[in-house]
């Protein structure tokens, strides 16, 4: 059984007393705010319900004396380039001393990077990658403005994380920062806000969380924090696989609502523990296509059976959460390498099965094989390479055609047998 006891004694070991989370915070954004300025742009998302929230906010900051110096229209999904442009001339304008960002992934995402060029400047292609701009803050000696970041998506956990995920919707290619000094100052996550998200956003955020636990839990395996990526993924997984059935069931069931809300955060402490790989990699040649939880829900069975032979502990944790919760009626202690991998992907698909997903990509309306090319192009760009070193079978770019090639042609058909191990 999970235990939101021990999923919040992880979150207070990630973030201590910073993080502002469960039902019923919004009203301290004002005060946390004022601690770093008085002068604050808000850039908020719209969506069914906002206008209580928004008014919430306003009224804190107000009632701190925080002056909103102007407010900016948040990003569209996946945060394309155009609107980081808009933010960015925006807040060049406004020159606020601190940010409230409102919204999910994408809007936070595009505050971190449209913080990044005001005060850096230069082109966004220049701090792609990772570490690129702590070093450029250090070499121009400038500072990056304070962001408190309020989320309204259970999904990436943007709010608590190094990344900043951009997307040029001209080639439908997303690309990334990772770096720790876009970590927003002050992250804030009302769960009660997530109340009102359709089932197919809950659902895709939900496996992002998961995605995101999966991943750095598969790439712990002899790391410093192994274990301690075991306790996260554990709990974290478990959230979801137990309560977001409930959801889609019951949308206004409170106690899963703040399941899911703990399991998403703790996948962002599983990507400050360590990275994603391969299904996330993947996962940003199809955003024409996809959402960027569903991508990665969807591919991640495929890797599992990639990764099976290095990843044994890994394997056996995940598949007793899947079937302890009845996806599998395979005995996951008798298996063992490829064996295993394709019984604990076998159980994750039956749980996307259960709540309505795809499974394959010849199941999405508008995939293609170009979709494939792209992602393998992808996987072979230096500015995504982090992606394939942390993977736990380790590729460089000569490999990814012979490795990445058959894992992508299995996702497209279902056919695991088609995955070939190194």
């Amino acid at each position: 059984m999970t235990d939101f006891g021990q999923a919040n004694v992880l979150l207070q070991e990630f973030k201590g007393d910073k993080y502002y989370h469960g039902m019923n915070v919004l009203s301290l954004v004002g005060p946390a705010t004022a601690a770093y300025g008085h002068k604050a742009a808000l850039v908020r998302s719209t969506f069914p319900g906002t206008a209580e929230y928004i008014k919430t906010i306003q009224e804190s900051l107000t009632a701190a004396g925080v002056e909103i110096v102007g407010e900016i229209e948040g990003a569209r999904p996946n945060a394309p380039r155009e609107d980081l442009a808009r933010m960015t001339g925006e807040l060049a304008r406004l020159n606020p001393e601190v940010l409230v960002s409102f919204g999910g992934g994408s809007t936070i995402d595009c505050v971190k990077a449209a913080e990044v060029l005001r005060t850096l400047g230069g082109d966004i292609e220049d701090y792609f990658g990772a570490g690129l701009v702590t070093r450029a803050v250090a070499e121009s000696g400038a500072t990056l403005t304070p962001h408190v970041a309020i989320q309204t998506a259970a999904s990436s956990a943007a709010h608590l994380t190094k990344y900043s995920n951009i997307t040029d919707l001209h080639t439908g290619q997303k690309k990334l920062i990772v770096d720790p000094a876009i970590v927003p100052i002050q992250p804030i996550f009302d769960y009660r806000v997530t109340f009102g998200a359709p089932a197919a956003l809950t659902a895709d955020g939900a496996l992002d969380g998961v995605a995101h636990c999966l991943e750095v839990l598969y790439d712990s395996v002899g790391k410093p924090y192994q274990e301690k990526m075991k306790e996260v993924a554990y709990q974290g997984i478990s959230l979801v696989v137990e309560y977001l059935p409930k959801v889609m069931d019951n949308p206004e069931d409170a106690e899963a609502r703040e399941a899911l809300g703990l399991a998403t955060d703790l996948g962002g402490y599983a990507i400050m523990l360590g990275g994603t790989n391969g299904a996330h990699l993947t996962s940003f040649s199809l955003v024409d296509i996809l959402s960027h939880g569903r991508a990665c829900a969807m591919l991640n069975p495929y890797y599992t059976v990639f990764f099976a032979p290095v990843v044994p502990d890994a394997l056996k944790l995940v598949g007793h959460i899947f079937e302890d919760a009845g996806y599998s009626d395979v005995d996951m202690d008798r298996l063992s390498g490829r064996e295993l991998g394709v019984a604990v992907a076998e159980a994750m698909i039956n749980f996307e099965k259960s709540i309505g997903f795809p499974t394959t990509l010849g199941q999405v309306e508008g995939f293609s094989d170009a979709h494939l090319h792209r992602a393998l192009a992808a996987a072979k760009n230096p500015q995504l390479k982090m992606k394939l070193e942390n993977m736990p079978v380790s590729l460089t770019a000569d490999m990814v055609d012979e490795y990445m090639g058959p894992v992508l042609q299995a996702a497209k058909t279902g056919d695991l047998s088609l995955i070939k191990n190194v």
